[in-house]
């Protein structure tokens, strides 16, 4: 696929996977425009670094002259979106960010990384594997990573493409990929898939697609992944099944996992050295072993052998992790108080990330403020977050943040007070804040010496734990390296 030299423009640009998209595009030599609303999004800074200033609206007379592709955020419709709109009526190509992650995907060898939880770090360890073993592989994630020296993406060759994909609304059937991985399924996107039997027909089909000789890596630890293995299995025979988890056997079994202040160590048995992962977590040591078998796999394609050296390299770049944004991301320490930022927006998550910050920090108070992400998710999983919040001795909780694509007749201030009556009825210590100056004020105020605030959702509460930063600093509650 020609990219180079196309004057692309991008319509949503400040999404996380569009702003990802871009970066890959400016590498391949597109010159780049876009558009979105004023709002201040996480990906400012990869933005910054392509120097791509998204016009503010959506207006058609701002889409420029020269464009000779548009493609849009999936949040957006073609039907009302004037940008959109204009462009079809010039004949101009347009392209949803999954059909041009499609497009993408048709001119390399191709593996997608999907699942309901899991699949970002997933896809960010696959990048500092390639890269530790010299593979010649393009990396997309969803979000800036550390490692990557805060890009979405890692982009170290053409020959593959190794991307995090997502199941809504079917965005991942526009992928072709030669190799899949599944870290988890269960309900969560219930405005697209209703009932558990739908999700995991949909990653059936997804992972059935699959050219012959094909790899199918799941969690064996995840009932619904391990459905969906069954059922491909039994479709096509053709497709190749590689197990990953501590109930898994062969290559990717992970053995003695513990998780510990600082640190979670565990074994694989294709590993001759243990591997200490310096993020919280214990379901980070399965993202990882679903790495590790995304690099086997490539490697066997390249001819070479799981050697020394590699398993050296390996367990060398997973300890090297340090994390991306919005997951588990060290937003900063004043006064002795750590303030995390974690994108966990669904009970599991909420419950894994927990106890994974109780254990990597044994002698901190947790304090939450969350932020729940739809009306349909809030009110479908009402009962597992009730009691997602085990973990934290302090729980803050606000309107629901609404998504623009459904429709209630709850308001946020409704949907969100149902959410704290719930999380009430379990936990003994909830505080309905509701607006964020609410919220970071009485955080300001009440926070102390070693606690650990945590922003947590799919939200814009993240911006809780910026200004409680502030309000320290301006307090004098910071010392030299605060």
């Amino acid at each position: 696929m020609q990219i180079r030299g196309r004057n692309i423009h991008l319509v949503g640009a400040k999404g996380t996977g569009m702003a990802a998209l871009a970066e890959i595009l400016a590498a391949r030599g597109a010159s780049l425009s876009g558009s979105d609303v004023a709002e201040s999004f996480p990906t400012q800074e990869i933005l910054d670094r392509l120097q791509l200033r998204p016009g503010v609206g959506f207006a058609a007379a701002d889409l420029p002259a020269d464009t000779d592709w548009v493609i849009h955020s999936a949040a957006y419709e073609r039907r009302d979106n004037p940008q959109l709109l204009a462009a079809a009526a010039r004949g101009i190509p347009l392209s949803s960010y999954p059909e041009a992650l499609g497009e993408l995907s048709r001119s390399a060898r191709s593996v997608a990384v999907s699942g309901v939880h899991g699949k970002t770090t997933t896809a960010a360890l696959c990048g500092l594997l390639v890269e530790a073993l010299g593979l010649p592989a393009t990396v997309l994630t969803a979000t800036g990573v550390a490692n990557f020296g805060g890009r979405a993406t890692l982009i170290g060759g053409a020959d593959y493409l190794i991307a995090e994909t997502c199941e809504y609304r079917n965005h991942f059937a526009n992928f072709q990929p030669g190799h899949v991985v599944i870290t988890a399924v269960e309900l969560e996107h219930v405005d697209a898939f209703p009932t558990h039997a739908a999700l995991v027909a949909a990653f059936a089909d997804f992972a059935a697609a699959l050219p012959p000789g094909g790899i199918l890596i799941y969690c064996a630890d995840d009932a619904g992944a391990a459905e969906v293995a069954r059922t491909v299995a039994l479709r096509r025979p053709d497709v190749r099944l590689q197990a990953y988890g501590e109930s898994a056997s062969g290559a990717l079994r992970i053995g003695s996992l513990r998780a510990a202040a600082g640190a979670v160590r565990f074994t694989l048995d294709c590993l001759g050295a243990p591997v200490t992962l310096s993020v919280p977590g214990r379901h980070n040591a399965a993202n990882a072993a679903a790495a590790v078998g995304v690099a086997r796999v490539l490697l066997a394609e390249q001819g070479r052998p799981l050697g020394a050296a590699e398993q050296s390299a390996i367990v060398g770049a997973l300890g090297s992790y340090h994390g991306g944004k919005r997951r588990a991301e060290v937003v900063g320490e004043c006064g002795g108080i750590l303030v995390i930022d974690d994108y966990a927006h669904h009970p599991t998550e909420l419950v894994s990330t927990l106890a994974g910050l109780r254990a990597f920090y044994p002698d901190r108070r947790i304090v939450v403020d969350f932020m729940s992400h739809t009306y349909s998710r809030t009110a479908a999983l009402l009962t597992g977050f009730a009691t997602a919040f085990g973990d934290a001795d302090q729980v803050l909780l606000h309107p629901v943040y609404a998504s623009a694509r459904e429709h209630s007749s709850a308001t946020p201030e409704q949907a969100g007070r149902a959410l704290y009556d719930a999380v009430a009825g379990h936990h003994p210590r909830v505080r309905w804040c509701a607006t964020l100056p609410d919220a970071s004020a009485w955080l300001a105020a009440t926070l102390r010496p070693g606690d650990l605030l945590v922003t947590m959702g799919a939200g814009d509460n993240w911006r809780v734990g910026l200004e409680v930063l502030r309000m320290l600093g301006a307090a004098n509650r910071c010392g030299a390296n605060g």
